[in-house]
């Protein structure tokens, strides 16, 4: 039982190919397949869904495809029907950044070697 609750995860295998893709529209399957260890069968039939429920439009870019995230798109469950997936892609797809300091931390850091805070205008 312990080996099983292990491997749950919060993202479905639909929201890892989508955020990848709006990452990179110009993304390959295998790629997609190789960041979201899954099998390019698996990402080309995800990709097939996401195409087919008008989350995404794909066009050929040469030898390429290249892929838009539809916008306004919703998501599907009713819990959160009302809200569009775009406001989840910009937060899962953007670079990662340094979490900003603990307010202790903060506070430590604009001391004066004396030990008391400086007062700040």
């Amino acid at each position: 039982m312990g080996s099983r609750r292990n491997r749950w995860t919060f993202l479905t295998n639909h929201a890892r190919v989508l955020i990848t893709i709006a990452r990179d529209p110009g993304v390959r399957l295998r790629d997609i397949a190789a960041t979201c260890d899954l099998t390019e069968r698996t990402v080309q039939a995800i990709v097939t869904d996401l195409q087919a429920d008008g989350y995404l439009t794909r066009t050929r870019d040469g030898r390429r495809n290249r892929y838009v995230v539809a916008p306004g798109a919703r998501f599907r469950h009713p819990a959160e029907a009302d809200h569009e997936i775009a406001g989840l892609l910009a937060y899962l797809a953007a670079p990662l950044t340094a979490p900003a300091p603990p307010p202790a931390e903060e506070a430590r850091a604009e001391a004066p070697a004396g030990g008391e805070p400086r007062a700040t205008a």
